[in-house]
């Protein structure tokens, strides 16, 4: 289980986290909503350890998180971070070889993510041959190639036609249903509605509201998020 404690983050003026807390359990989808620039990514950034907070801790099952647990955590950034020079099957076989798994494991994982993203038709091309949805998928199995515990998706959806989007929310409900923690960010409130049981608005660098989604009317969160950031 991943957990922010009462996170604060400036940069030099800007007050970019106050008072963040959020938990991440085993097998749970929490949707990390917000306007831009209300502080998700750096939140996510001070979970993965790339920015350190100026107050707060960030946890891993109950106790302060370690560089070996940080390994167990599969990241998408934003901005995307493949090699484009490389093909898709490569860098996988790459990214898996660097986490320590052996190269006939790290063929075996990197083809079945591909033919699961619907991507082993593509799997020889070099990612900047592919298209940037098709990168996008690339980008998951990424995240996804050395069998994390919990996964952190920063706008995981953006850019993918419907047809995308699908094969993405069906890996990552295959995912939770394994017991793997979920944290993503999106604009699409519809679909964080869908995969979703929980959700944090998150505004100005604090915490406006949180809440079950199975607890408000379906089809309504587009609204409540307007309620809460119009404060």
């Amino acid at each position: 289980m991943l957990e922010l404690r009462e996170i604060h983050r400036r940069f030099g003026d800007v007050q970019a986290l106050h008072d963040v807390s959020l938990t991440v359990p085993p097998g749970r989808a929490v949707g990390f909503v917000g306007r831009n620039g209300a502080g998700k990514t750096t939140a996510m950034r001070v979970a993965l350890g790339l920015v350190e907070p100026d107050a707060g801790e960030v946890r891993w099952d109950g106790r302060p998180i370690t560089a070996a647990d940080r390994l167990r955590i599969g990241y998408m950034p934003e901005e995307r971070g493949l090699y484009p020079g490389m093909s898709a099957l490569d860098q996988l076989v790459h990214l898996a070889r660097l986490a320590g798994w052996s190269r006939a494991d790290a063929a075996a994982r990197a083809t079945a993510l591909l033919d699961q993203l619907e991507l082993a038709g593509r799997s020889t091309q070099k990612v900047e041959e592919l298209s940037l949805g098709n990168q996008q998928r690339v980008q998951l199995a990424a995240a996804l190639v050395h069998d994390p515990d919990v996964l952190v998706l920063d706008e995981p959806f953006s850019g993918l036609d419907p047809i995308g989007v699908d094969v993405l929310s069906a890996t990552l409900a295959e995912r939770l249903r394994d017991g793997v923690g979920l944290l993503f960010s999106s604009h699409q409130l519809e679909l964080v509605e869908r995969l979703c049981d929980e959700v944090v608005v998150i505004d100005g660098g604090r915490i406006a509201d949180r809440f079950v989604v199975g607890q408000v009317d379906p089809g309504t969160l587009g609204d409540r998020f307007r309620e809460v950031i119009g404060r």
